[in-house]
């Protein structure tokens, strides 16, 4: 009886399971599995200005990373569908098989490495902090936010936190969970520093005019920047690198960055 039921529950199963799925199982792998899907789901934040952010009017996606998976959807000949998530559930998204690749400002870190694969960089970025006007002249130098009574804020699940953890530990870290930003309990009141990237501080602080950037000269933490797809798809990581190798020689990363304020 019970191997009767077998087959049928299985049929009933792969009903529910996404072509790309269904072909990784049949050994397709995920390249051809996006091909005959005719889609390529692209995992997204929609928080990061100017990487991803949804635009107020139509909610649509936009942003940096947005025009680069669009670009990528067009050189496939495929449609790109975007999947909504956040940091800290980024990577189950990817294992959970939810979406096929993440375009959001992603930068490589060794506990992300672990999880998921990364493409070659397409860019770099390092890390600065962000506070308000009335609280800059408290903090003179990197060693003025080390310091036992001062809060700095991060997104949970980002590269910010593990480095805050790591570069100032006498700091109170204060962990902030996606739709919220670190940023907002700045501008709160809630802490007293928020650690951002050169990228989106840049944005920010030409947004908020009550906000600014912390030695900007002097940027911590240099980190590539670089898409990122589930592990162990050797064929599929290939073909993405291949695609950052020729848009990078075509210009097309140096025109979006510059259109979009990003340094490459």
């Amino acid at each position: 009886m019970l191997r009767r039921h077998i087959p049928a529950a299985a049929a009933a199963a792969s009903l529910l399971l996404p072509a790309q799925a269904l072909a990784q199982q049949a050994g397709g792998g995920r390249l051809q599995a996006i091909q005959s899907a005719g889609r390529i789901r692209i995992g997204t934040t929609g928080d990061f200005n100017p990487m991803s952010f949804r635009d107020p009017a139509s909610r649509s996606y936009r942003g940096h990373q947005i025009e680069a998976a669009e670009q990528l959807a067009r050189d496939m000949g495929v449609r790109a569908e975007f999947v909504a998530t956040d940091w800290r559930t980024l990577i189950n998204g990817l294992q959970a098989d939810q979406y096929d690749v993440v375009f959001t400002g992603t930068s490589m870190s060794v506990a992300r490495a672990m999880a998921a694969s990364f493409t070659i960089p397409w860019g770099r970025t390092g890390f600065i902090p962000l506070t308000t006007r009335r609280n800059a002249a408290r903090f003179a130098n990197w060693d003025a936010l080390n310091q036992r009574g001062v809060t700095v804020g991060t997104n949970l699940g980002t590269t910010m936190e593990q480095f805050v953890q790591q570069a100032l530990p006498a700091a109170t870290l204060r962990r902030v969970e996606s739709p919220a930003r670190d940023w907002q309990e700045l501008l709160g009141g809630r802490v007293d520093a928020s650690m951002s990237t050169v990228i989106e501080a840049a944005f920010l602080t030409r947004e908020y005019p009550d906000l600014v950037s912390l030695f900007s000269d002097q940027p911590r933490n240099p980190i590539p920047m670089a898409f990122m797809a589930p592990l162990q798809d050797p064929v599929f990581l290939n073909f993405l690198n291949a695609w950052v190798t020729i848009r990078q020689a075509s210009g097309f990363f140096a025109e979006i960055g510059e259109k979009w304020g990003v340094s490459a």
